[in-house]
């Protein structure tokens, strides 16, 4: 048997935002944004080169879904976006207006810096070692 994660929901408060957010400061790719009705959509980005998971960006449908938006975890590390060449990346996105929290920091697992998302969410940057 073999499984994987395909996708991982982030509540989101306008799709338009979260696009312009997770495509044009992090990169990723747009892999589908397709109309349900007049409310919803089923928006699809993933970061370069991912094969198996990617990310559904999901409009909050009522206030207990608002209450979560950018608190997805309750204030630790959400997601973790894995790299092959980190001051690559981290400087792509300081530069692009992401904002850390902290410094880079080697850890016995890798490089890594914590930044958070266009809500609040906490992402680690990470390139293992």
């Amino acid at each position: 048997m073999r499984q994987h994660l395909s996708l991982t929901a982030v509540i989101v408060r306008d799709y338009n935002e979260a696009i312009a957010f997770f495509v044009g400061k992090l990169g990723f790719e747009l892999r589908e944004d397709t109309r349900l009705d007049e409310e919803k959509r089923w928006v699809v980005v993933a970061p370069p080169g991912s094969t198996e998971s990617a990310i559904l960006l999901a409009k909050a449908g009522n206030p207990g879904q608002a209450k979560a938006i950018g608190n997805q975890s309750g204030g630790r590390v959400f997601l973790f976006l894995a790299t092959d060449d980190f001051n690559r990346d981290y400087e792509a996105f300081r530069e692009r207006g992401v904002k850390f929290l902290e410094e880079p920091r080697r850890e016995p697992y890798g490089t890594v810096a914590v930044f958070e998302d266009l809500y609040g969410n906490r992402w680690d940057l990470i390139e293992r070692t």
